[in-house]
């Protein structure tokens, strides 16, 4: 990449960037465990913003169990958006290679 051609193209890049970043917060993914008993979903900046848990999965004699099905349906959320963005966002991102996407 020639960096004048980027110097030229700067004003397109933040466009871009700024579309991308809109994108993104309107992006949503869930990821589930335990047979849907818990239910986590992110916004495109990694952001849990829901959780939604049966009752029965609620049982204080059993905590650990409950906390390793939060963290693994946070864990699929985390893959789905990942997936999402690749989807939404790959064509706008021209191949660029961006860790974690």
């Amino acid at each position: 990449m020639n960096p004048f051609d980027m110097m030229k193209n700067l004003g397109g890049l933040q466009n871009q960037l700024k579309e991308a970043q809109e994108k993104l917060g309107a992006l949503r993914a869930t990821g589930s465990s335990g047979g849907n008993m818990v239910n986590v979903t992110v916004n495109g900046k990694f952001e849990m913003v829901d959780i939604k848990l049966d009752p029965i999965c609620v049982d204080n004699r059993d905590v650990p169990m409950l906390q390793d099905l939060i963290l693994a349906a946070h864990h699929a959320a985390v893959e789905a958006m990942q997936d999402k963005m690749k989807s939404e966002l790959g064509p706008m991102l021209g191949g660029m290679n961006i860790p974690g996407l």
